[in-house]
């Protein structure tokens, strides 16, 4: 086989080229035969090139049974002049459709069986098969701008970073194991029989201590492993920007990743966003989208209709507040702080349903749709309301569902949920007034995907009216620093033990841990939450009291973080730090919604590589040098 190496790639040449001879590398993407005369459309990392091999033509020296056998994905080295197409042929669609190379020279560099999918610009194969055969399926338009997407971004975030003084430190893959949320992937060791290496969740302790090592400024693009059930769009492994810095506040983390996004957008996708991102606290997130992960490119916030309650005779809405009340105050007398009941609304407009349905309102089988999505969120039901248009010069008013309910202060309701004739009203009430916020959140989320709200103008999803280039970030500032666990009868913490919590509650943290919040913030893109991160504790006796509070033993907390907590006795200074998720970061900028499509190598939903077969058997020798035994699950 001779090898022809390659003078140019195949997405380089241009009209200016005409004239040059050239040697193109790639594979064989499509093939056009016409009498003697066959069209390849060769491709390359780089882009597609027309190459016309033209055996009737005298002295190409062109091998007639080589061209014929040429397939799909057959690897090629074609030498050729490169000339200009006639007008008529131009292809504007291809940056190089001005040009086509006349093939004097085919050499065959590797042969293709059949195909197992098509490859095209996007695979329309399922997972599984594009998973099996990833070297395939990455050889796709698509997954090949992804990729390069992705490199593009790590390039970008490098670039800002090191410009702005952070140092580039890499920490263990190989660590201790410590308590972090997820169940560690334990890797045995060899010279010490019994004992396990773990891979590390995040390089949280070790960034802490790099801090503590008078680092100031670091950052690292991360690999993170986490052994957890199979459920989303979950990997194993993935990755993060992980940073840290000392001598910060909240402020000062947060412009400093508003100044890495911009210009990371900027970059890459030449994308302006905001030099300040929106901010939100926790609990009016929640009260506003009933999540703490808002998607922004849509404005239907939930609206409190607890005030119209009294007025109406729904009793289910009337018990749920009462049962609420009373819910809260025994939570009072125990030093626990909740929110009590609550009865929440949500406002869709007329004009979105129209446009998304056909020119229709919603139909009875489509709000129980919607209905079903809120029970899986745990509210026990969803009622609703028309809104109906002025009859002879009258008010408007309600029709349909609990309507009747509330037919003598429709004007009141109507004005204050600020409500169009043609409009539905859904609500969702509950004792516990968190779920009825995450419940019509979820009603919230699932009518922005259905009725394409996540546009600049109102459309169905596909249609041109989407805006795929559209970014609302939002920061989620003010959590709380405990959650109760009413299982365990004990707080825990709502991020991990090394959180700050704010100064203006360090005196009631013992005796009301339920109203303290941290110094922790969230970043939201699109409705995912891009990154998380706190101010951390560099206080040793501050750390101890949170370890009591969530029920850490001292004993315990010395043998999983004793060297955290003893660097601390030597001068550790003020620090807080940020992860954004790579993974997710370049998701949303692909327009896509599994992180697997930026993953050169994912693993499926069950963490399975079906390419490679991975988790595999070992054989008894490896096993044996280990001091392992493998004990079988029982049926």
């Amino acid at each position: 086989m001779e090898i022809m190496k390659r003078t140019i790639d195949c997405g380089a040449l241009r009209k200016a080229d005409a004239g040059k001879t050239v040697i193109l590398n790639g594979w064989v993407h499509r093939k056009r035969d016409h009498g003697g005369i066959s069209f390849i459309n060769l491709r390359d990392r780089y882009g597609v090139t027309q190459v016309v091999a033209d055996t009737n033509a005298g002295g190409t020296g062109l091998d007639a049974a080589i061209l014929a056998e040429l397939r799909n994905e057959y690897c090629i080295a074609v030498e050729g002049t490169v000339r200009q197409r006639p007008d008529n042929m131009v292809n504007p669609d291809m940056p190089t459709g001005e040009i086509e190379v006349a093939a004097a020279k085919i050499v065959v560099l590797s042969k293709s069986e059949v195909l197992p999918f098509q490859i095209d610009d996007e695979s329309d194969a399922k997972e599984e098969t594009r998973l099996k055969y990833r070297y395939l399926d990455l050889r796709s338009a698509g997954m090949q701008n992804r990729i390069r997407l992705r490199n593009e971004v790590s390039f970008a975030v490098r670039e800002w970073m090191i410009a702005r003084g952070f140092y580039e430190i890499e920490t263990p893959t190989f660590i201790k194991s410590t308590p972090e949320g997820a169940r560690d992937y334990l890797v045995p060791s060899r010279l010490y029989p019994g004992k396990f290496y773990a891979l590390p969740q995040s390089p949280q302790l070790y960034k802490q201590i790099l801090m503590v090592s008078g680092f100031d400024k670091y950052f690292q693009i991360a690999r993170c492993y986490r052994d957890e059930d199979a459920r989303g769009d979950r990997q194993p492994e993935f990755t993060q920007i992980d940073i840290e810095m000392s001598f910060v506040g909240r402020d000062d983390i947060l412009a400093m990743a508003e100044g890495l996004m911009g210009h990371v957008f900027k970059k890459t996708l030449g994308v302006d966003l905001p030099a300040h991102f929106t901010r939100l606290s926790y609990e009016e997130a929640q009260e506003k989208y009933g999540s703490d992960k808002p998607d922004l490119r849509f404005n239907m916030p939930l609206q409190d209709f607890g005030p119209f309650v009294a007025a109406g005779s729904f009793q289910a809405f009337k018990d749920a507040l009462a049962n609420g009340e009373a819910e809260k105050q025994a939570a009072s007398a125990k030093g626990i702080t909740i929110a009590g009941g609550g009865v929440k609304a949500l406002v869709v407009k007329a004009a979105a349903m129209n446009a998304a349905n056909n020119g229709a309102a919603y139909s009875r089988k489509q709000i129980e749709e919607l209905e079903a999505q809120a029970k899986i969120y745990k509210a026990k039901g969803m009622a609703w309301m028309k809104v109906t248009a002025p009859q002879g010069g009258g008010a408007s008013a309600l029709e349909g569902g609990v309507a009747k309910f509330f037919a003598d202060n429709a004007a009141n309701i109507i004005t204050g949920l600020g409500a169009k004739p043609g409009d539905l009203i859904l609500i969702v009430a509950d004792s516990k007034r968190s779920i009825a916020n995450i419940a019509l959140g979820a009603v919230r989320s699932k009518l922005g995907k259905d009725l394409g709200l996540y546009t600049n103008a109102v459309g169905k999803p596909g249609t041109a009216a989407q805006n795929p280039q559209r970014f609302e970030f939002a920061w989620i500032v003010d959590f709380p620093l405990f959650e109760f666990n009413k299982e365990e009868n004990r707080w825990e913490a709502a991020h991990h033990m090394f959180s700050y919590p704010q100064e203006k509650y360090h005196n009631i943290l013992e005796s009301d841990p339920g109203a303290v919040k941290g110094d922790l913030y969230d970043l939201v893109l699109n409705g995912y939450e891009l990154a998380s991160g706190s101010i951390r504790i560099h206080d040793p006796d501050l750390q101890k009291r949170i370890f009591k509070i969530v029920g850490f033993d001292p004993a315990d907390a010395e043998k999983k973080f004793g060297f955290l907590t003893e660097a601390f006795k030597y001068g550790a200074p003020p620090h807080g730090g940020i992860a954004p998720g790579l993974d997710r970061l370049v998701m949303l900028m692909a327009g896509e919604t599994s992180i697997k499509e930026v993953i050169a190598f994912p693993k499926n939903s069950f963490a399975v590589s079906p390419m490679d077969d991975s988790p595999g058997d070992v054989d008894q020798k490896q096993l044996d040098e280990l001091h392992l035994r493998v004990v079988q699950p029982k049926e």
